[in-house]
C-alpha cells in the first residue's frame, strides 16, 4: 500500500478476531515491520521480554537475559497485533471487507476469477492465500499439504495472575516425565499458558495466584507444508503455507517474513523466486521447531539429565548465555 498498490483483503469472518493466539513478536519481525510505521506502536503496545528462565521439576535451573543492544522480543496478543496492522493498512488507504467469503478461484494466464458465497465474481491480476491451515485458496489449485499430525494433545489458557515472578520473561517448566508447560507474559498481570498435554494449568509445578481465566482449550499440532507456495497467478502466505509445532513461538513471524517478501516483490515486479526462497525458509523452521519439541517433550532420562545439566552449564556462563538468547531470538 505504501508502493501505491492496495490489495482487495477479504475475511469471511464478521469481525475481527478477538484471540489471543500467536503472542511473540521477533526482533526480525519489528525490523521487517518499521518501515510501514506499524514496529514504533507495537513497541508502544507490547510486553518488552527481557529474558527467559528454565525450570526442573519446579526448581529454576537457569536464567538468561537478552540483548538489551537490539530490539526486544515484544509480546502481544494476535489480536492487538492485527489491529495495529489493519489501522495502519488503512491510513495507507486499505481496508479489510468482512463476512467476504472465498468459494472457488480459476485462474488463466491473464487474471484470476474469484467467487464468492454471494455468487459475485471479480476478476484480479493475483491472489495471495494467507486463509490459515485449511485454506481454500490452496485446495483450489491442489497444491497438496504434506505433512502430519502430533498424537499428543497440548492445551492453552489465556489467564490473569497476581504478583507472577516473572512477568518480563518466558518461563519454561520441563519435568522428568516429558510434560512441559511454558507461561508467556502478553499483558499487564496476564500471561499465556501452554503445555504439551490437556488442561494447561494443572501442569504448572509452582503455586500460581489466579485472578481470572479468560480462555482455556485443547489442540492437536499439525507438522505440515505445501509442496509449492506459487501456482500461477496465485501465492501462499503464513499458515496456509506452513504449520508447525509452536515451541520456539515461530509461526506468526514465519508468516509475516512471508508476506513482506511477496509484498516486496509485487513492488519490484520481481516474483519469480518467491515460492522457492520462502519453501526452503519455511522447511528450516520447521525442522528446527520439531528437534525442539522432540527435545523438550522426551521421557528420555539420559535426556532429561543432559537438559538438566546443560541448564546449570548456561546459568553459569554469560557467554553461553548470549548464544542461546540469541538463537531465540533469531528469526
Amino acid at each position: 500500500a505504501r508502493q501505491g498498490i492496495i490489495a482487495d483483503i477479504i475475511d469471511k469472518r464478521d469481525a475481527a478476531s478477538t484471540w489471543s493466539r500467536a503472542v511473540g513478536i521477533l526482533p526480525s519481525s519489528l525490523r521487517l515491520l518499521e518501515p510501514s510505521g506499524v514496529t514504533v506502536k507495537l513497541l508502544q503496545t507490547g510486553i518488552h521480554v527481557r529474558g527467559i528462565s528454565a525450570y526442573y521439576k519446579g526448581r529454576k535451573t537457569m536464567s538468561a537475559l537478552f540483548d538489551v543492544e537490539q530490539p526486544t522480543l515484544i509480546a502481544l496478543p494476535q489480536d492487538e497485533t492485527e489491529t495495529i496492522l489493519r489501522e495502519s493498512f488503512e491510513e495507507y488507504g486499505g481496508r479489510v471487507t468482512y463476512s467476504c467469503e472465498l468459494t472457488n478461484i480459476s485462474q488463466t494466464e491473464d487474471n484470476v476469477l474469484v467467487e464468492f458465497e454471494n455468487k459475485d465474481q471479480s476478476s484480479y491480476d493475483y491472489v495471495i492465500g494467507a486463509d490459515g491451515i485449511n485454506s481454500k485458496v490452496r485446495e483450489s489449485q491442489n497444491i497438496s499439504f504434506d505433512g502430519f499430525i502430533v498424537p499428543d494433545e497440548w492445551s492453552i489458557a489465556d489467564i490473569e495472575l497476581e504478583d507472577w515472578e516473572n512477568p518480563d520473561r518466558f518461563s519454561i517448566f520441563i519435568n522428568d516425565d516429558g510434560i512441559v508447560a511454558i507461561v508467556v507474559p502478553i499483558g499487564t498481570d496476564r500471561y499465556r499458558v501452554i503445555a504439551n498435554r490437556p488442561d494447561a494449568l494443572k501442569h504448572l509445578p509452582i503455586p500460581i495466584n489466579i485472578t481470572k481465566i479468560r480462555r482455556e482449550g485443547n489442540f492437536h499440532i499439525s507438522v505440515k507444508q505445501a509442496a509449492s507456495y506459487q501456482k500461477g497467478r496465485v501465492f501462499l502466505a503464513g499458515d496456509s503455507a506452513h504449520c508447525h509445532s509452536p515451541v520456539g513461538g515461530r509461526g506468526m513471524n514465519l508468516g509475516m517474513a512471508d508476506a513482506v517478501d511477496l509484498a516486496r516483490r509485487f513492488a519490484q515486479n520481481d516474483l519469480t523466486d518467491y515460492s522457492t526462497i520462502r519453501h526452503a525458509a519455511g522447511k528450516e523452521i520447521l525442522e528446527l521447531t520439531e528437534r525442539g519439541r522432540k527435545i523438550v517433550s522426551s521421557k528420555n532420562p539420559i535426556l532429561k539429565g543432559a537438559i538438566r545439566l546443560t541448564f546449570t552449564i548456561i546459568d553459569n556462563s554469560p557467554s553461553l548465555q548470549r548464544r542461546v538468547t540469541n538463537l531465540i531470538l533469531k528469526g
